[in-house]
């Protein structure tokens, strides 16, 4: 098992940043992949950034540009950090591990909202 707890979440006006922060606890050794993924109500939820051991990164391509995801093994933790930040950023965030073997953990999610 796998425990995620995402922090950093807000409101911010558009244009502002925000870093949003996961801790991970459990079996680690299992995960080869951390992302981000956000949902808003009544769309699925989508992928926002990831990125795997050997540090390579992906992004939606609303994102690119503006958001940065980075990630501390030693401390088991991952950050989103979010530049520029446009109302359509808003959605409830959601940490995200996989592992090898293709299972999925998910955080309890942190709003970030963002409104003039």
């Amino acid at each position: 098992q796998v425990q995620l707890v995402e922090t950093g979440g807000g409101l911010v006006q558009p244009g502002g940043s925000l870093r949003l922060s996961c801790a991970a606890s459990g079996r680690l050794f299992q995960v080869y992949s951390m992302g981000w993924y956000r949902q808003v109500p009544g769309i699925g939820r989508e992928l926002v950034a990831r990125i795997n051991l050997s540090d390579d990164a992906d992004y939606a391509d609303s994102v690119k540009g503006r958001f940065t995801i980075s990630r501390d093994s030693a401390k088991n933790m991952w950050w989103l950090q979010m530049t520029n930040l446009k109302p359509e950023d808003t959605a409830v965030y959601y940490c995200n591990a996989v592992t090898y073997g293709a299972t999925q953990y998910w955080g309890q999610g942190t709003q970030v909202t963002v409104v003039s």
